[in-house]
């Protein structure tokens, strides 16, 4: 107890000036999930560079987690990794390789809430600023983007929705009971952007046709009884969009925007690259209990964080000084369309 009082209480230093480049980056990510509330598998393939010329390992941030399996271009190569307190430490001699690891988390017994977590009968992630590490071991800063393809499977009678960043690509059936699906995000994010939802859950489904005339798919998930609650959110996402290509040019550039709301998601809203996860209250409106100020509040948070996709998610942070740079810029907007 007193070590973690005194832990709380003597946070570690961390200076801007201090800011060093990655030793390494990692260009594309495989990502498997085979989900449980009690016992998680995930298996993570990483194709790993070499940034400059240095002869560092790669340390892959770790929170809680043991290595069950650590292989290094497909071999595994017990003398060449070991683990420093929580991040596992790789030495490579080469400029490229592949890595893969495979961990085993619980999501229900996960109380703080960061990394991928069990509520209300769903599984939701949060991996703002550093949850990431908690579900897999990896390079878990906002200065390494990475293109993701995620693979995900559940049982399908309890979690008949499952969502990631991107859009999707794949899904179907699998034997027991289970079913999965694969989304893939083609454009480099950080870590921190990512999300996955397993839920049972019911959508509002609509469309938004782009200036350039791609067709865009549009739904906010929630339970189903919500759902004549979630027309004014809708309206409001569909405004943003317009708006932002009137106004800033910007078009958006998947071919789905998700928005899921839970009662008892941590945070107010988060602008993972879609799909976005938010609080039921910043979504829901119905004019007999609802005030006008509730319908401003919900349609500026669902345009801050539609927003949020080119101020903070294309071009996003080299580190968290600069988080008051995307958040500011991000208000400035949500502010000028209110």
């Amino acid at each position: 107890m007193l070590d973690i009082q005194n832990a709380a209480a003597n946070p570690p230093v961390i200076r801007r000036a201090d800011y060093r480049k990655p030793d390494w980056l990692m260009p594309d990510v495989f990502l498997d999930f085979s989900l449980d509330p009690a016992k998680t598998r995930v298996t993570a393939r990483l194709e790993v560079t070499r940034n400059g010329s240095h002869n560092h390992p790669l340390r892959l941030h770790g929170d809680g987690l043991t290595p069950l399996v650590v292989l290094i271009d497909g071999e595994s190569q017990a003398d060449a990794w070991r683990m420093d307190g929580s991040d596992l430490v790789i030495d490579l001699p080469g400029n490229a390789h592949s890595i893969e690891t495979q961990v085993e988390i619980s999501p229900e017994a996960n109380l703080q809430l960061m990394g991928l977590y069990a509520s209300g009968g769903n599984l939701c992630s949060q991996c703002e600023p550093e949850g990431f590490r908690r579900m897999t071991f990896f390079l878990d800063r906002p200065d390494v983007l990475s293109r993701y393809r995620v693979r995900m499977d559940a049982d399908k009678a309890r979690f008949p929705v499952l969502l990631s960043n991107g859009d999707l690509t794949a899904s179907g059936d699998m034997p027991g009971g289970r079913h999965f699906a694969e989304w893939t995000d083609p454009f480099p994010k950080p870590s921190y952007l990512f999300a996955l939802v397993a839920a049972n859950l019911a959508a509002n489904v609509d469309s938004f046709t782009t200036k350039s005339g791609r067709e865009v798919k549009l739904a906010i998930w929630v339970v189903e009884s919500d759902l004549p609650k979630t027309g004014h959110a809708m309206a409001a996402l569909k405004a943003s969009m317009a708006w932002d290509e009137r106004v800033y040019g910007l078009e958006y550039d998947l071919g789905e925007y998700n928005i899921v709301a839970v009662s008892d998601f941590n945070f107010g809203a988060m602008e993972n690259k879609s799909p976005n996860i938010f609080n039921s209250r910043y979504i829901l409106a119905n004019p007999d209990t609802a005030t006008d100020i509730d319908y401003d509040g919900v349609s500026g948070v669902v345009a801050h964080e539609y927003f949020h996709n080119w101020s903070g998610n294309r071009v996003t942070c080299r580190d968290w000084f600069q988080l008051s740079l995307k958040e500011g810029f991000t208000v400035f907007r949500d502010q000028s369309f209110s």
